[in-house]
């Protein structure tokens, strides 16, 4: 089976503000997207930026990444890193497994923190109670 490349984004063509301002991710409560999939955006006082968390190893009911980019985003993972791609037309996250915890969620923000020079304390993570568990 052939994927398209996941198209890679540079942290440096991100909006200033992501590394200047206090940041919250917000789930998008309205979205229907599976549980390897959340949609989200990145929101300050400065603007708003669309922003996913994409977990690659998904591969049912169909698989999200071909075999190159899953290792290029375990390598990351591995390194402290976490790859800035688009999908789907929207920024996403990418990230290695199947699905996401709150703990995943916040390692995921504290590497996009440290990717676009940000301290991690500058980013929250603002989740409804069950979000996660509905979504899984």
């Amino acid at each position: 089976m052939s994927f398209p490349p996941l198209t890679h984004v540079d942290p440096f063509d991100l909006p200033e503000w992501l590394g200047t301002t206090e940041v919250t991710w917000q789930l998008d409560s309205q979205s229907e997207s599976p549980a390897h999939h959340l949609a989200g955006r990145l929101v300050s006082s400065e603007g708003g930026l669309d922003c996913d968390l994409l977990a690659v190893d998904q591969a049912f009911p169909t698989p999200v990444a071909g075999s190159a980019d899953r290792t290029l985003v375990h390598q990351a993972w591995r390194n402290g890193q976490v790859v800035l791609a688009e999908y789907d037309d929207r920024l996403a996250l990418v990230v290695p497994g199947t699905g996401f915890t709150a703990d995943r969620i916040l390692a995921t923000l504290g590497r996009l923190a440290k990717a676009v020079g940000a301290r991690p304390e500058q980013f929250v993570a603002a989740l409804r109670v069950g979000a996660i568990a509905d979504h899984g």
